[in-house]
């Protein structure tokens, strides 16, 4: 079982914790297509090996419908790499505590999308999603959330 240094990733580590906020996607034009409320829970888990990360995430919509999401980040060549039912990829570290993601959808045959991940002051973060289809941009998803944990 890998026991990771306590130095691997700070930027990501930085976000262990409990956020709540909201998710807007927004189509090309601007215009709200969905918006719901989330909460994330960022862990380190020391008991199984090859997880470094993990994001637990809960959303819910104001019209009662609900989805719970897991997916564990595993360290390899500089980054954490991901693979769900839903998206495959990785995230690695940019510098000044910017993280970056480059994600390939499973469910959106055809689509990815690249995140900025940016720490705030006072347990705030901000998260823009861009999303691309065949090479054209379709959709952003801004995430506002706040530590609550």
């Amino acid at each position: 079982m890998p026991h990771y240094p306590p130095d691997l990733f700070p930027a990501t580590r930085a976000h262990e914790g409990v956020w709540q906020g909201t998710y807007t996607h927004l189509n090309a034009a601007a215009e709200i297509e969905d918006q719901h409320a989330s909460t994330v829970f960022c862990e380190f888990p020391d008991d199984d090996g090859k997880v470094f990360y993990r994001q637990r995430i809960h959303f819910s919509w104001q019209d009662g419908r609900d989805r719970h999401d897991v997916f564990e980040g595993i360290p390899k060549d500089g980054a954490l790499w991901y693979d769900t039912p839903t998206f495959h990829g990785k995230s690695w570290e940019a510098g000044d505590g910017v993280i970056l993601l480059n994600l390939q959808r499973k469910d959106e045959p055809g689509a990815h999308f690249f995140e900025i991940i940016a720490m705030g002051t006072n347990g705030h973060r901000a998260r823009t999603w861009h999303w691309f289809r065949e090479g054209q941009l379709y959709r952003r998803t801004l995430c506002d959330e706040r530590r609550v944990d």
